[in-house]
């Protein structure tokens, strides 16, 4: 069987200079942008994804001082 998946862009965010307590608070709240993207009904795969939470994400950024970029995968 084959499957297409179509290109899309993904945020590729990097914690590394991030203090460890820090990280993973940061990471929890990566993740609850997820989960309420998808109560949505929406996936990483949306084509909006990126426009929809990127004010999010650099809201995030501002607090914890990591570095993102956006690939098209």
């Amino acid at each position: 069987m084959k499957a297409r998946i179509p290109k899309h862009r993904e945020f590729v965010i990097n914690l590394e200079k991030t203090a460890e307590e820090k990280r993973e608070k940061c990471w929890a709240k990566l993740e609850a942008i997820l989960e309420d993207y998808k109560k949505d009904g929406k996936s990483v795969y949306t084509p909006s994804f990126i426009e929809d939470n990127e004010d999010k994400v650099k809201a995030l950024q501002a607090e914890y001082g990591f570095e993102y970029t956006i690939e098209l995968k």
